[in-house]
């Protein structure tokens, strides 16, 4: 569980292990726009990554996940509520993901309770996918928040690392 302000870093801890190890990293973002953005940053690196979301014509996301499927693609971000999309989840089933990344994890605990109910529904994921090893990273977490998203993604003895919320060029 890593707590960090924004600009601090917090998606280098799953793009970094992505790039120089093996096997798939999923990403679960809460928002398109925020999935777009990262994606084309990373692929502007030479970064393989891509998205899938409602926003996608279909044949575009079925050609992005054939090229998941391909291995061609080394980080794939989506929104909680793919994992309920027909075929997604027993594709990634059938692949090797290496790493599961919940940013802006705080909506675990903020919305899974009311509008997002499929971000509750995380730790099956992670259990369907072979448990793999999970970050969760936020800027804001209170300790309710940070237990609660430890009991939704099983992360129950994960250790934390909270960098603190000052920022000294924001006042």
């Amino acid at each position: 569980l890593v707590v960090m302000p924004t600009g601090e870093g917090k998606s280098l801890c799953y793009q970094l292990p992505a790039v120089v190890g093996p096997g798939l990293t999923v990403v679960v973002s809460p928002l398109i726009a925020l999935m777009d953005d990262q994606v084309a940053g990373l692929q502007r690196k030479g970064v393989a990554a891509t998205c899938v979301h409602s926003l996608l014509e279909r044949r575009e996301r079925e050609r992005r996940l054939a090229e998941v499927e391909r291995g061609a693609v080394r980080l794939l971000y989506c929104t909680p509520e793919r994992f309920r999309v027909p075929g997604f989840l027993p594709l990634l089933q059938r692949l090797t993901v290496a790493r599961l990344a919940v940013d802006e994890t705080h909506c675990v605990s903020h919305w899974g309770h009311d509008f997002r109910p499929d971000y509750l529904q995380l730790g099956d994921v992670r259990a369907a996918l072979g448990d793999p090893p999970v970050l969760a990273l936020t800027a804001t977490a209170t300790p309710e928040v940070q237990a609660d998203v430890r009991t939704v993604l099983r992360l129950l003895d994960a250790p934390l690392f909270h960098t603190g919320i000052e920022r000294t060029n924001l006042f």
